[in-house]
């Protein structure tokens, strides 16, 4: 005798890596100033928000509402997909620093994460993650830290866009690796 169910038989699915470039701060380091730092791939806010969310929602509880400052985001949509549920997107345009983005979720509150514009070099973005994800400084605004950026090493964003074939052109390095001097502990999620 055999047995019949319902449910289709398991199959293989490849791995993917996730495409967020995301560093976190320890959930050990007491919660003042930003959270981490997040450097989307482009400008095209509905995919960016539903990737981030992605890789967030299993780590910090369901995300619920996520607001940023419409500054920089030529389109802000309404609510994004995100692990099968809509997330609510908000906009902020004095209240909210135009380099942070708030996330909120019923179990873990509220998350603030430094935007890094996706015209910044890789070692600009590094040195800002790093500097975002460290829990050991005093806490700075995500404007703070974009414009100590600035002071120290030039203009961190290139506002010029260009295709990826031209950013790469001349450079003698192109390496997509660059050592970011971490002073404690910090969770970086993925890729740079």
């Amino acid at each position: 005798m055999s047995a019949t169910t319902g449910l289709a038989p398991l199959r293989m699915v490849p791995f993917r890596v996730p495409s967020t470039r995301l560093a976190l701060k320890p959930m050990s380091t007491s919660r003042q100033g930003l959270d981490g730092a997040w450097w989307p791939r482009s400008r095209d806010l509905p995919g960016e928000l539903s990737a981030l969310a992605d890789v967030l929602d299993p780590l910090w509880g369901r995300i619920t509402r996520i607001a940023v400052n419409p500054q920089y985001w030529p389109v802000i949509p309404r609510k994004v997909p995100v692990n099968g549920h809509a997330v609510k997107v908000g906009w902020f345009a004095r209240e909210l620093d135009p380099y942070k983005i708030m996330l909120l979720s019923y179990t873990a509150g509220r998350w603030d994460l430094l935007v890094i514009p996706p015209e910044v070099s890789p070692p600009a973005a590094a040195r800002l993650m790093a500097a975002a994800s460290d829990g050991s400084g005093p806490p700075m605004t995500a404007s703070e830290l974009m414009a100590a950026e600035q002071a120290l090493h030039g203009s961190p964003t290139g506002y010029r866009a260009q295709v990826p074939e031209e950013a790469w052109e001349g450079r003698e390095d192109t390496s997509s690796c660059y050592p970011a001097t971490p002073t404690g502990p910090r969770r970086l999620i993925t890729g740079m």
